[in-house]
């Protein structure tokens, strides 16, 4: 089939060369002009694990094409994918201008039946929205497709090539028809299409990130009163982790959530519920938590330097919020680098990915190591903040000799402590109790 897809996002470009790759026709459309000539000589603007190889070939093979002019990206395509962003407004609720905009630009240059697919994550009633700026000026029938994406930012060529479910919101046979038979290729093995209604299928997107978010910050609260109790927060996720109506995943501690999705949709869903006169009280307190978790071990940091942080220099090893990522949309390492500078501390980081994005947030107000070694050499303290697989085992001896304090602060608990305590270290870390050298 032929496929255009708006937007070349995370999922606009993952969505478009993994089409491409099960033999689909396809253009990715972009009004950055200079992001589509970088895409035309082969760069991809976003790290992606596996999205190379799949982007490479299927430029080679003249399947994936990239423009910045609608009407030619659309050109016979049955299909058109709208993956634009949605950035959360002032008041909470998602910004559907870029949708909506294109909306009202496809309905005059359609020029055959057409499945438009709001790949976006969107509130509510976005497909009627969607539908009505079309119809305004549309002169072929077309339809409006609810197909929310699931993708995890650093394994989302997988999600897309094996997914756990599809899910499709539609009213129309023949729309349902061609949806079934574009991702016939993907769901070979037997995962489900799920086909529900429209407003149904912009629900559930937001349901499931809801919901993992208020997986992961149940299990941070946990950890929190594992502290205060002088319990493990490890062993307590072993012993409901293994409760199959709970299930092990999204229960590790830590310093939060970040990335393009769950906060965003997580705020979404509560204007969305609050529009409705819905107090959704749970994911008021979801968020609330989830901010203060962040810098949760900022008083810790404090108090081992005697709340004084003026002239130290704290090593940082992570800034992406999640590994596997470049991303750092609601990272946490921001909100601790800004909480630790405003304090008078100094910072040297290092980040196998995402050092370029946070330079041109953050500037040169901070150091960036070029490895682990540097860019702890002379610190005062570490803090781990991703959970990248290099920061797991490292060097040991070699990090003690360069740091000033051996000391450690571990936001993501990539180290145990009875590791720490017999390599000397002190060593805080996320639910579970601090050791001390003294």
């Amino acid at each position: 089939m032929k496929i255009a897809v708006v937007g070349t996002g995370y999922v606009g470009l993952v969505t478009g060369t993994c089409f491409a790759e099960t033999g689909n026709s396809v253009t990715c459309i972009d009004i950055n002009e200079e992001k589509v000539n970088s895409l035309r000589n082969g760069i991809i603007p976003i790290f992606e694990p596996g999205l190379d190889v799949l982007f490479e070939r299927n430029i080679a093979q003249g399947r994936l094409k990239f423009t910045t002019n609608l009407v030619e990206g659309i050109q016979e395509a049955a299909i058109i994918f709208l993956a634009l962003p949605t950035p959360p407004g002032e008041n909470g609720s998602a910004d559907l201008s870029y949708i909506l905009g294109v909306a009202s630009d496809l309905g005059p240059i359609l020029h055959q039946y057409t499945v438009i697919v709001d790949k976006s994550t969107v509130p509510v009633g976005t497909a009627e929205l969607v539908s009505a700026r079309i119809a305004a000026n549309a002169k072929f029938e077309f339809d409006v497709v609810s197909n929310p994406e699931f993708l995890r930012e650093g394994v989302a060529v997988e999600d897309f090539m094996k997914p756990d479910r599809v899910v499709i919101g539609t009213s129309s046979d023949k729309a349902k028809k061609i949806m079934e038979r574009l991702y016939a290729p993907l769901v070979r093995q037997g995962n489900p299409v799920i086909f529900m209604d429209e407003r149904s299928a912009e629900l559930t997107k937001y349901a499931a990130n809801a919901f993992l978010a208020t997986k992961i910050t149940f299990m941070n609260e946990i950890a929190n009163l594992c502290e205060k109790v002088g319990a493990n927060v490890d062993e307590v996720r072993k012993g409901i982790g293994s409760d199959s109506r709970i299930g092990k995943r999204f229960l590790f501690a830590g310093i939060g959530y970040g990335g393009s999705c769950f906060p965003k949709d997580v705020q979404a869903l509560a204007k969305t519920s609050s529009d409705f006169d819905y107090d959704f009280r749970i994911l008021t307190s979801v968020m609330d938590v989830n901010h203060a978790q962040k810098t949760r071990l900022i008083p810790s940091i404090m108090a081992y330097f005697g709340n004084d942080l003026k002239g130290k220099k704290i090593a940082v090893w992570g800034l992406a919020f999640k590994p596997y990522t470049d991303d750092i949309r609601e990272a946490p390492a921001l909100e601790n680098i800004t909480a630790l500078l405003e304090a008078g501390a100094s910072i040297k980081a290092y980040d196998p990915e995402a050092q370029n994005n946070v330079r041109k947030i953050l500037g040169d107000s901070i150091e960036y190591g070029t490895d682990l070694y540097d860019t702890v050499e002379g610190a005062d303290a570490l803090l781990v903040v991703t959970e990248w697989p290099e920061f797991r085992t490292p060097e040991f001896d070699r990090i003690a000799s360069l740091l000033k304090n051996k000391v450690v602060f571990d936001g993501r608990n990539v180290f145990e402590p009875e590791q720490m305590q017999e390599l000397g270290f002190e060593y805080y870390s996320i639910g579970r109790l601090p050791v001390r050298n003294s």
